[in-house]
């Protein structure tokens, strides 16, 4: 599994955060995990041990994150608050600032360009433009150095 495919999982396994009360996402979290496990109907294919392992990671850091950036977002998106975006808005957004402001692994144009691409593929007609527009304001925020 690729770096996309993995950042996908992600935002799937995120997204959950939506529909599930916080003391649920264990147990999602488990059933998600568990899934990508088996083989996949579109190219047969699991995800292996060290996929589950930067996801299960990744998506902890995140879950951590979630009240500042979640602050952040509604700061950044000027019109907007969390609570009237979308969900798959919401997601990809926390997806993205998390990755341009803490993951040092990302460069910020990668994230900002594979959140649009979730959101084209996930969203709206216009999440694409929405998620590109909010997470370009975090880039100043970043001052070239991921916290």
């Amino acid at each position: 599994m690729g770096r996309r495919e993995q950042r996908e999982q992600i935002f799937r396994l995120l997204f959950r955060v939506e529909f599930n009360a916080l003391e649920e996402m264990p147990q999602q979290t488990e059933l998600f995990l568990e899934q990508l496990r088996k083989p996949q109907e579109d190219d047969g294919l699991a995800a292996g041990d060290k996929d589950i392992d930067y996801i299960t990671a990744k998506y902890g850091r995140i879950q951590e994150k979630l009240p500042q950036i979640d602050s952040m977002i509604n700061e950044k998106a000027e019109g907007w608050s969390i609570s009237r975006m979308g969900k798959v808005e919401v997601t990809l957004l926390r997806l993205g600032a998390y990755e341009i402001l803490y993951d040092q692994d990302v460069p910020d144009n990668v994230a900002i360009n594979e959140a649009v691409e979730l959101a084209k593929k996930y969203g709206q007609d216009n999440s694409g433009a929405f998620v590109n527009a909010v997470l370009a304001k975090f880039l100043p925020a970043a001052d070239g150095e991921k916290q």
